[in-house]
C-alpha cells in the first residue's frame, strides 16, 4: 500500500533523528577533508589560527585509496550452453549492451568520486534512473552525505531517502510552476534568493517523489514507481554493526593532536628566537639590530635565555604519525618512504599488505553491487524501452554499432559477470606470466583468460578478430611460398610468367588498400571454362580411363591426384589450395 505525503514526511523525520550521530560524524570528516580543522575543534587552536600547519593526511590517504579502487571491473554476459554458437552470440550482444550502459552513464568518471565517498563515509548508494531522451537506463553515483537507505531483513533496499540543500533561486529555476509556494507568499525582491532550503527525494517500491519540508511538505513532483522495486543499490563497507563507518572516523582526533603539536613546536621556535637577552652587570648601554656593539668585560656571558624543549615531545610527534597510519590502515610505503637498506619485492608486498587487503575487499563488495545494478538496468531496459534501438559505443578500445531489441535480446536474462579479474591484485609482469602458464598447462581456456583480464572487452568479437588476423597471416605466407616456387618452375622448364603476373597483381591490389583475402580471390579465381559439346553417339559406350599406376613403394593416388596427373600441370588455384 502506497504511503501518502504525511506518512512519508513522518518517516523521513524519524530517519534523520535516528542517523543524527552518523550525520554529525560524516560532517566532521568532511570538514577535516576540506582542511577546516579549526572549525571542528576550535578549542584546540590558539586564537587567530585559521588553518593547521601540517599536511592533510586524511585527504591525501583518502585520495590515494580511491584512485586505486576507482577503476571499473569487466562486465561480461555468459551463457550456460557453451557449445551453442547462437547462445554465445546472444551473450555477446548483451555484453555490448551492458558496456553501453556503463559508457553512457560515464560510470568510470563517477567512480573516482564514488570510491572516495565509499572509503570516507563507509557506504556508497548507486541509483538507476530512466533516461527518456536516450531511451536507455542511466547509472548515477549518489553522495552518501544526507542519504538514508532502509534495508529489510535480507539486506535488500526497502526505501531510499536523499536530502538535498538548494537555494531559492535554484528551486524557482527548476520548478517555476511552484514559484509562489517556494517564495512562501512573498515577492521575489522581498526574500534572499540565495538562502538555502531543504529538499527531500523519497523512493520505495510504490512511489518516487520530491517535496519541501520547510514549505508545508510541498510536493514538487510525484510518480508511481514503474519498476515495482527500489532502483537503488548500496555498497556498504564491512563493520562490526549495521552503522556505516568510514576509514578515517577513528583517526580525526589523532590528526588534531598532530596539528596541535605542530602549533606548539612553532610557538616554541618563535619563543626561542624572541627570548630575552641576558648580559653581565657591567653592561650599561644596549644596542639592538645588526652589527650592534655591547661593551663588557665578560662577553662570554652574553646569551639568549634558553627555552628547554623536552625530547619526549618530538618522540610523541613520531608516535602520533605512526598511530595515524595504523588507524587509517595506510602504510608508509605508499608515500614512497621505506626505512630499509635493502628492499625486495616480497618485502614491499609485506609492507603494503594492509593496503592491498582493503582494496581487494572493496573490489569484492563493489563487484557484487555492480552485478545487481546491471541486472536492474537490463530489467528497466526490457520493461520501459522494449522497442528496437541503435547504440554506438566502444568496447575493448574498438568502436561498434549495434541494433538490438530488449524484449528479444534480453528476454528475462539479467545475469552478468562483474569481475576485477584474477590478475587485478598482481603487477603486470606477474599477471602475464600467471595467465600464460595456466593457459599452457591447459588449466583454463582462452575464453576464460580473456574474460578475466582487468578491462572490458567483447570476447566473441575479439576472438573473431584474432581468427581473421591469423588466417590473413597464413594467406600472406601462402603467397610468399608461391613466390619462392618460381625458380623451381623455371628449372623444370615450365613458364612461370603467369605466376609472376599473378603475384604482381596481388601486390598492386594491396597497394590500393584491398584486403589480402579479397586480392587473392580476385587474382587467382580461374576463368570459367565452356564444356565441349557432347559428340558421343547414344549407342557408343564410354571408354574407361586407364588407372594411374602408383610409383614403386608409394601409396596409390586418390581421385583428385589422378585428375591432376591426367591434366598435367596443375593450375594456380589448385597449387594454392595444396599449400
Amino acid at each position: 500500500m502506497a504511503l501518502n505525503i504525511t506518512q512519508i514526511a513522518t518517516k523521513v523525520e524519524a530517519l534523520k533523528r535516528r542517523n543524527s550521530a552518523r550525520d554529525a560524524r560524516m560532517g566532521d570528516v568532511l570538514e577535516v577533508r576540506r582542511g577546516n580543522l579549526v572549525n571542528v575543534f576550535p578549542e584546540m587552536f590558539p586564537e587567530g589560527a585559521s588553518r593547521a600547519m601540517i599536511a592533510n593526511f586524511v585527504d591525501v590517504a583518502a585520495r590515494d585509496v580511491s584512485e586505486v579502487l576507482a577503476p571499473l571491473p569487466s562486465f561480461n554476459c555468459t551463457t550456460t550452453n557453451t557449445n551453442s554458437d547462437r547462445a554465445k552470440k546472444s551473450a555477446d550482444i548483451r555484453t555490448l549492451v551492458v558496456n553501453n550502459y556503463v559508457q553512457h552513464s560515464r560510470l568510470q568518471t563517477q567512480m573516482y568520486t564514488g570510491a572516495d565517498w565509499y572509503g570516507t563515509y563507509g557506504f556508497l548508494p548507486i541509483v538507476i534512473e530512466a533516461d527518456f531522451e536516450s531511451n536507455i537506463p542511466r547509472i548515477r553515483v549518489e553522495n552518501p552525505l544526507g542519504s538514508y537507505p532502509e534495508f529489510d531483513r535480507y539486506g535488500r533496499v526497502a526505501s531510499f531517502t536523499k536530502r538535498y540543500v538548494k537555494t531559492i533561486a535554484e528551486l524557482i529555476t527548476e520548478f517555476p510552476e511552484f514559484e509562489r509556494e517556494i517564495l512562501n507568499g512573498y515577492r521575489m525582491d522581498e526574500v534572499d534568493l540565495y538562502s538555502e532550503i531543504e529538499m527531500i527525494r523519497y523512493e520505495d517500491k510504490d512511489t518516487i517523489l520530491l517535496y519541501l519540508p520547510n514549505r508545508g511538505n510541498l510536493v514538487l513532483t510525484s510518480t508511481d514507481n514503474p519498476m515495482g522495486e527500489v532502483m537503488v543499490r548500496v555498497a556498504m563497507r564491512p563493520g562490526i554493526d549495521n552503522e556505516p563507518r568510514g576509514q578515517f572516523d577513528d583517526v580525526l582526533w589523532v590528526q588534531i593532536a598532530r596539528a596541535r603539536f605542530a602549533q606548539l613546536a612553532m610557538d616554541a621556535a618563535e619563543k626561542s628566537i624572541n627570548a630575552p637577552l641576558a648580559v653581565p652587570n657591567d653592561v650599561q648601554e644596549f644596542a639592538f639590530g645588526p652589527d650592534a656593539v655591547l661593551r663588557t668585560a665578560q662577553p662570554q656571558n652574553i646569551r639568549r635565555v634558553g627555552l628547554e624543549v623536552p625530547p619526549a615531545a618530538f618522540t610523541e610527534a613520531a608516535l602520533l604519525q605512526q598511530e595515524m597510519r595504523l588507524g587509517a590502515r595506510y602504510p608508509e610505503g605508499r608515500s614512497g618512504v621505506i626505512n630499509a637498506s635493502v628492499v625486495t619485492g616480497q618485502g614491499v608486498q609485506a609492507l603494503l599488505g594492509a593496503f592491498d587487503t582493503q582494496v581487494k575487499t572493496g573490489q569484492q563488495i563493489l563487484s557484487d553491487v555492480f552485478e545487481d545494478v546491471i541486472a536492474l538496468c537490463l530489467k528497466m531496459d526490457e520493461k520501459l524501452f522494449p522497442d528496437e534501438k541503435k547504440i554506438a559505443a566502444s568496447s575493448g578500445g574498438a568502436r561498434f554499432e549495434l541494433s538490438y531489441e530488449p524484449r528479444r535480446d534480453i528476454r528475462g536474462d539479467y545475469s552478468v559477470q562483474v569481475r576485477y579479474g584474477l590478475m587485478s591484485g598482481l603487477d603486470p609482469s606477474r599477471a602475464l606470466i600467471f595467465s600464460l602458464q595456466a593457459l599452457g598447462a591447459d588449466l583454463v581456456s582462452r575464453d576464460f583468460v580473456m574474460r578475466e583480464l582487468p578491462w572490458s572487452m567483447n570476447v566473441g568479437g575479439e576472438q573473431q578478430s584474432i581468427d581473421v588476423q591469423r588466417m590473413r597471416d597464413n594467406l600472406n605466407a601462402s603467397v610468399a611460398s608461391l613466390a619462392q616456387a618460381i625458380p623451381q618452375f623455371a628449372a623444370q622448364g615450365q613458364d612461370p610468367s603467369q605466376l609472376v603476373n599473378s603475384i604482381a597483381e596481388v601486390i598492386k591490389e594491396r597497394q590500393k588498400g584491398t584486403n589480402i583475402e579479397d586480392a587473392v580471390q580476385k587474382v587467382f579465381t580461374p576463368a570459367p571454362q565452356v564444356p565441349p559439346a557432347e559428340m558421343t553417339a547414344p549407342a557408343e559406350q564410354p571408354v574407361p580411363a586407364a588407372p594411374v599406376e602408383a610409383p614403386p613403394g608409394g601409396p596409390s593416388p586418390t581421385a583428385p591426384e589422378q585428375a591432376l596427373q591426367m591434366q598435367g600441370q596443375p593450375d594456380i588455384q589448385a597449387l594454392l589450395g595444396q599449400l
